[in-house]
């Protein structure tokens, strides 16, 4: 049988497993065979930028860092089951790749 991988990544890890959640109660309720949620490594990147906007003064930096979450959860293809997948409400910033 076909598996579908499904990547989850967004900024707000608690969103993430809101949608894990979701996709686990899809699985249970299908009968279909689920592993995950895998929870890949979390991506930092920071930004460093100076305080004083004209140059003048110390050199004195902020750093600003933004996480991205991964999740990677592997089902069985059941046509059944991905068409409930599709109509998860998926927020703004969780970016879903289906393969």
């Amino acid at each position: 049988m076909q598996k579908a991988r499904i990547r989850l990544s967004g900024t707000n890890p608690l969103m993430l497993d809101d949608i894990c959640s979701q996709v686990k109660g899809i699985a249970q309720r299908t009968g279909v065979h689920m592993a995950g949620p895998i929870p890949l490594p979390t991506k930092r990147m920071v930004v460093p930028c100076r305080k004083s906007p004209d140059g003048e003064g110390t050199a004195t930096w902020d750093h600003w860092e933004m996480r991205v979450h991964k999740r990677l959860i592997d089902l069985d293809a059941d046509e059944r089951a991905l068409r409930q997948l599709m109509r998860i409400q998926v927020w703004t910033r969780s970016i879903v790749w289906i393969e």
